[in-house]
């Protein structure tokens, strides 16, 4: 079977022998809407647990909206005009409204990024802007000992919504909701106290009860205040499948039970390999993003198989402090063991993935330098085609193959009998 692989804006295509694929891990079918646009305005009409925004915002109070930065793929532009036209229905002025893009610890965007995701109309009547971690009012601490300080446009907003895409997340369970506010709006010391919990067993992907690090992402989003919120679930092409908004909690609950109908893969058995990818741009755009494909597919390849990962990352690591991890540990065993006694954001990723180095070999297929690739413990491979042929040689020819077109989105959970 000749399969595709997102990678950058182009693809990776593969030839996969019929007897080894075990399967092809892609969303379910879902319920049919009958636009984007409707799903968006009918979603802003029936909301979840909550009266309309209409209803809760007032004339001269001032609106903050929060939505994802470049490395997500949030539709915001699409949303916007649904939501403006809400807002205006309550009364609310153009002027007092800031959309805030949620860096994290994401580098800061250019003008002309903020312009295409805010989209034209938003650009043209509101004002557009990308948190400051450097400029944070401190709100709190939660239970957990996380500090609450959200970047000053936010915390001082009369009113708070929170757009975002729910989607699988390796250790807060899934994004969206009170996610926007932390880690997408605080500082770096914030955002490594909640991360740090990361190492916990309960802190892993498809989870939200018993989840240290989502109770805390919520908890703080109970501190700051989040007024209301419209998460979107997207389909493989990042198209809008469905649609919530209203209450933070009750709203991204449903999205999140819409999403194990669409995305969780009960899986009989591991495979041998698994070829994975994060689905193309935006998702692939370095390897601190790329990672998050990796780590699912971890869930899916048996203990010293084979994954095969495929990333432009062709803006390099990502991020300041996972690079340095990657580049001057000595080993992946050293990355782990730095990780349990100096936790930093950003060494997490890389521990992470040492984690998965010690269950499987990583091939990378990438636009990094091959001599790079290696340095970072990472096998490096000129093409998807030639990284299955080595496997094959590598595991035999009769090896199992599973993949993840979309390996970001998609969550694989082998079935204990």
């Amino acid at each position: 079977m000749k399969l595709e692989f997102g990678f950058g804006t182009g693809v990776q295509t593969v030839e996969v022998p019929d007897r080894n694929l075990r399967g092809v891990l892609r969303a379910n079918e879902a319920p049919a809407i009958p636009s984007e646009e409707e799903e968006i305005r009918r979603a802003l009409r029936e909301p979840v647990g909550s009266p309309r925004l209409r209803e809760i915002v007032r004339p001269g109070k001032t609106v903050a909206i929060v939505t994802s930065d470049l490395t997500r793929p949030m539709p915001t532009a699409k949303v916007m005009p649904a939501l403006l036209d809400e807002l205006y229905a309550g009364g609310v002025r153009p002027e007092d409204i800031t959309l805030v893009f949620a860096l994290g610890s994401h580098r800061h965007q250019t003008e002309a990024e903020q312009r295409k995701l805010a989209g034209e109309r938003a650009w043209q009547e509101i004002r557009c802007e990308d948190s400051d971690p450097e400029d944070c009012v401190p709100l709190g601490v939660t239970t957990a000992g996380t500090p609450v300080d959200i970047t000053r446009a936010v915390a001082e907003a009369d009113i708070r919504i929170c757009l975002g895409n729910v989607e699988y997340h390796y250790f807060a369970g899934y994004s969206g909701g009170a996610k926007a506010i932390m880690p997408g709006c605080s500082t770096r010391a914030a955002i490594q106290a909640n991360h740090s919990m990361m190492v916990r067993d309960d802190a892993c992907a498809g989870r939200l009860e018993g989840n240290p690090l989502r109770m805390d992402i919520e908890e703080a989003g109970d501190i700051c205040g989040i007024d209301f919120i419209l998460n979107v679930v997207l389909g493989e092409h990042k198209q809008i499948l469905k649609a919530a908004a209203g209450d933070v909690k009750a709203a991204h609950r449903e999205l999140c039970a819409f999403l194990d109908t669409i995305y969780l893969k009960q899986l009989p058995e591991a495979a041998d390999i698994v070829l994975v990818s994060q689905g193309g741009a935006p998702k692939d755009l370095n390897l601190y993003q790329t990672q998050k494909a990796l780590d699912n597919a971890r869930h899916a390849v048996r203990q010293g198989g084979i994954i095969i990962l495929i990333g432009s990352c062709k803006e390099g690591l990502g991020e300041r402090v996972f690079q340095e991890w990657m580049t001057t540990s000595p080993s992946p065993e050293a990355m782990i063991e730095r990780i349990g006694r100096d936790f930093q954001l950003g060494g997490h990723k890389a521990a992470a993935i040492a984690m998965t180095l010690q269950k499987a070999k990583v091939y990378l297929i990438s636009d990094l330098e091959e001599d790079f690739v290696r340095s970072i413990f990472l096998s490096p491979m000129p093409s998807a085609q030639a990284a299955l042929d080595a496997a094959f040689a590598e595991l035999g020819e009769d090896a199992s193959v599973l993949a993840m077109p979309f390996g970001g989105s998609t969550l694989p959970r082998i079935i204990v009998s």
